[in-house]
């Protein structure tokens, strides 16, 4: 094919096509690429590039959707925000997230403790409108929270961990009633013309996992089991988000059903090695540092890292480039800038 006709297909490619090819792990256009930002790097780069609008020109080719019902966090204090589970969160540092300042689950309660309504509409009623305004958009809807990290939230980190050995009943009663929630908003999101489902559990921590492998595969595994096989008889892609060392569960995940790797920290594991070792079976989605290069290194350095992943994770597909995370507040914004001048001017691949 001559350079005029690769560059003509690369600039009618679409964003849905080359993540699907990807995912199918063949070799893209260009490698698909998404970037976020949590509140503070945001604000930065707006006064950067004297553009509060940048991030709707970045190129980015997922569209990531929610699944909580508008207005479910509501400010109850100052800096107390509050969830739809009724889980506090203290934002007085953390403005993104926040610190859990209050329990709610307990052994002695927790058989009346009520969730809320997977069912209710407003969880759902503007996904028909972003599908038909976003044309070319991968849809993914993402599901944070979704197991391990909602059972702490309810009932505490230590608890819970305590739980999983000495009151195995409670651990196991208080995982199924999420699962079930779960199960429910998987239902109803796949009823929509989606791409995929993104679910966030953090199991890791940076030297390895927080309940340990064993504890994993008892509580954890059987039950993203049934979410992911869930979604995949719905003819949808699986994403999982969870941030750490976990590459032990690796082929876990890849059994249970995961597609695609989230956020693949270079800080914790070795990210060509796990391509090496995974990528026929896993795509992985990040890779490019945001504890070491986007806060600390050079714009030469970020260049070189990015072209890198893309040259070598990205190749025959498998790989959708991004920040290990929503990038931070310490990242700089010419390192910011440099990594997003490289993933918009890719040269198409022939």
């Amino acid at each position: 094919m001559k350079q005029a006709e690769v560059k003509k297909a690369w600039l009618t490619a679409g964003n849905r096509a080359r993540v699907i090819a990807t995912l199918s792990h063949k070799k893209s256009d260009k490698v698909p690429y998404n970037v976020s930002f949590t509140r503070k790097a945001r604000a930065k780069m707006i006064e950067s590039y004297g553009d509060p609008d940048f991030e709707s020109k970045l190129g980015n080719c997922l569209t990531v959707m929610r699944c909580e019902p508008k207005d479910s966090w509501k400010e109850v204090n100052p800096n107390i925000w509050e969830d739809q589970f009724r889980v506090q969160w203290n934002r007085t540092v953390d403005k993104d997230i926040g610190v859990v300042c209050n329990c709610l689950v307990t052994p002695d309660n927790i058989n009346e403790y009520e969730f809320p309504d997977p069912d209710d509409p407003l969880r759902y009623d503007d996904y028909n409108e972003i599908i038909k305004t976003k044309k070319d958009g991968f849809f993914v809807v993402a599901l944070g929270f979704s197991l391990f990290e909602r059972a702490w939230t309810l009932t505490g980190m230590e608890n819970l961990l305590m739980a999983m050995i000495s009151d195995k009943d409670f651990a196991n009663s208080l995982l199924d009633k999420i699962l079930d929630f779960n199960l429910r908003i998987i239902e109803n999101a796949c009823l929509f013309d989606i791409d995929a489902m993104m679910f966030g559990d953090d199991w890791g921590q940076q030297t390895g996992l927080i309940m340990g492998p064993k504890l994993w595969r008892e509580f954890i595994k059987p039950r993203i089991k049934q979410m992911y096989e869930l979604v995949k008889s719905k003819g949808k892609f699986v994403f999982i988000h969870s941030c750490g060392k976990v590459d032990e569960i690796f082929p876990d995940l890849i059994d249970c059903g995961v597609d695609v790797f989230n956020p693949f920290q270079p800080e914790v594991m070795n990210v060509f090695e796990m391509k090496k070792r995974y990528g026929s079976s896993l795509s992985f989605y990040g890779g490019i540092s945001t504890q070491r290069t986007l806060p600390y290194g050079t714009v030469t350095e970020v260049k070189d890292e990015v072209k890198r992943l893309l040259d070598v994770i990205g190749e025959n597909g498998g790989y959708i480039a991004a920040p290990a995370h929503a990038i931070p507040a310490d990242a700089k914004p010419e390192n910011i800038a440099a990594m997003i001048e490289v993933l918009q001017h890719q040269f198409p691949q022939i």
